[in-house]
């Protein structure tokens, strides 16, 4: 095969893996940065970074891990390189500060930020999980952890969630 037609083909089988991952990709990073825009970056970066490792995919079976983990990586790479903007609040506009004053009044709405508040350590594995459909074996494996410990982190994070809905009804 010569050079042309070799990455003709990785090309392909580039496109083909993001045709199928790329939704998923993306609801993970959003996930992840809790930031629509900062998760279309990370997701460019991740693809990036996929196009220039992907000889190291031997299987196209693993290629959901392989670019989820990518993307975890991306995303602790961009905030370890970004400095995040700050804006002082006593300087809002009355339209900015009527956005920042805007309460969620649905349940869904109220679920999503008892996640979000959740530690990285718990809400990741919960996302992976309840949202992507990983086993725990493969959390695992994505996160460099022992199955029990992917299982204690879930028990975790199910048990603080729960403990925070009770309390917002209660309130």
């Amino acid at each position: 095969m010569n050079s042309s037609s070799a990455e003709s083909a990785r090309r392909r089988r580039f496109d083909r893996i993001v045709a199928v991952f790329h939704a998923d990709m993306y609801r993970y990073a959003a996930w992840l940065c809790r930031d629509k825009a900062i998760a279309e970056d990370v997701v460019q970066e991740a693809l990036l970074r996929a196009w220039k490792s992907l000889d190291a995919l031997r299987d196209d079976a693993a290629a959901k891990q392989w670019l989820l983990t990518i993307v975890r990586r991306e995303n602790a790479r961009y905030f370890e390189r970004r400095r995040l903007e700050t804006v002082d609040i006593d300087n809002l506009t009355a339209s900015q500060a009527a956005l920042v004053a805007e309460a969620p009044n649905e349940e869904l709405e109220a679920l999503r930020e008892s996640i979000y508040e959740l530690d990285d350590d718990y809400r990741e594995p919960l996302v992976l999980q309840v949202l992507m459909g990983y086993s725990t074996t493969e959390i695992g494996e994505m996160m460099g952890l022992k199955q029990g410990a992917v299982l204690t982190r879930l028990h975790r994070a199910r048990l603080k969630l729960k403990k925070k809905v009770a309390d917002d009804e209660r309130s």
